[in-house]
């Protein structure tokens, strides 16, 4: 039984296939590559049955993952996170069956580090030797230290207002660190340029095929977690959108596959951005095929401060095929969420994640979410990761003092 069953890469607007056996970037229509398997082969081959005694990692999933040789592998641990039932937070959100799948524990502290672990394991497989990638912290941290551990040269350019301590993770990786005064969008720029003039792979998001094979593992694991019983609403923090692709593929492969029923409805997925930028949201309103580019982005969950993604195109498909939803929320919403989130379930959760109990509380009054429906909410990062976000006051005991009964 082959290791991988993997086929080939296709464009999903031309359909044209790609070879999977060497370095690939965009489509030559400019569109993001996507992997396919040999599904037909491999639901003759494997069953569920077959997870039994495997490693809890996401590479338990090999078979429907791009890497070919396990040889190629570079791992840190990743995957099979925590999915936890949270009825305090629920009830206060009057969603009776609400679920927390938890990427803060995840290695660098984020869900980044599943597209880093396949993507750097494809890119050493390839035989890249050095890559490049704009951020907006959590990507660039963990993509650096997965090329550290595979030895290969990683090249990051991100905000200067980044998170610090993504910014102290690259750096002390060994990465060739660079800050720019702007965007995530502006830090593109920069790479786009330093790719052009050759020798750099480029890792950017959706510009290589294989983060999103990462990413879809977040789907893979919660449906083995639930059974193979999928939940009714996934929420998901949106900025470059590559999770909720990526679980929509998972999905769509398990179908394929016969390991989830066929004739029932996949979970709606919701992608949730902030106010200060919502391009996915505008576009979704407009039930456009593609969102145009958010001038003036500001938000502190500055994971999804993405003015433009790439695969837009692809997250609005996602959300129009699951009869999903795209909602934004304001800052002060989400920062109070996180606060209410760590008295009720003493979870810390990311101001991403935050987000998402924000926008779950405005679909259940709203009745989009309807009652006795099971609800995800993905959490993508741990909140210690984002300490400025928080705002305590703490008293000072002074000699004498006695602490309150």
């Amino acid at each position: 039984m082959p290791y991988s069953y993997l086929s080939h890469l296709y464009c999903p607007k031309t359909h044209e296939r790609y070879a999977a056996d060497q370095v690939q970037q965009l489509s030559k229509a400019g569109a993001p590559l996507l992997v396919a398997y040999d599904l037909d082969a491999l639901k003759k081959a494997w069953k569920p049955a077959d997870l039994q005694g495997r490693d809890a990692s996401l590479w338990r999933y090999h078979e429907l993952l791009p890497v070919v040789d396990p040889a190629n592998i570079v791992t840190l641990g990743e995957g099979f996170t925590p999915l936890l039932p949270t009825p305090a937070i629920g009830h206060d959100l009057g969603i009776d069956d609400l679920w927390l799948k938890d990427e803060g524990i995840i290695p660098t502290g984020s869900f980044k580090a599943r597209g880093a672990a396949v993507g750097v394991s494809k890119a050493k497989e390839l035989g890249v030797q050095a890559l490049a990638m704009p951020t907006n912290g959590n990507a660039g941290a963990a993509w650096s230290l997965y090329s550290a551990r595979a030895g290969i040269k990683a090249t990051v350019v991100m905000p200067q207002d980044a998170p610090l301590i993504t910014r102290n993770e690259t750096a002390l990786s060994g990465a060739n660190l660079y800050l720019v005064d702007g965007l995530i969008s502006d830090a593109g720029k920069q790479v786009a340029q330093a790719v052009a003039e050759g020798g750099l792979y480029d890792a950017s998001t959706l510009k290589e095929p294989y983060r999103i094979e990462g990413k879809k593992t977040m789907g893979l694991e919660l449906a083995e977690q639930f059974d193979w019983q999928l939940p009714d609403v996934i929420l998901y923090p949106t900025g470059g959108g590559v999770g909720l692709i990526g679980i929509h593929k998972a999905f769509n492969e398990l179908q394929e596959l016969g390991w989830i029923d066929v004739d029932k409805p996949l979970p709606r997925l919701v992608a949730v951005q902030a106010s200060g930028c919502a391009p996915i949201v505008k576009a979704w309103e407009q039930k456009a095929a593609a969102s145009e580019f958010w001038a003036d982005s500001t938000t502190v969950a500055f994971g999804i401060n993405v003015p433009k993604a790439l695969g837009d195109f692809l997250v609005l498909e996602a959300l129009y095929e699951s009869n999903g939803y795209a909602i934004a929320v304001d800052d002060a919403e989400l920062l109070a969420e996180q606060r209410k989130v760590a008295e009720l379930e003493g979870a810390f959760v990311c101001p991403e994640g935050a987000a998402l109990y924000a926008a779950a509380r405005k679909l259940r009054a709203a009745d989009w979410i309807k009652a006795g429906e099971r609800v995800v909410i993905l959490n993508t990062g741990a909140g210690i990761k984002y300490p400025d976000t928080v705002q305590v006051d703490v008293p000072l005991l002074q000699p004498g003092d006695r602490l309150p009964r």
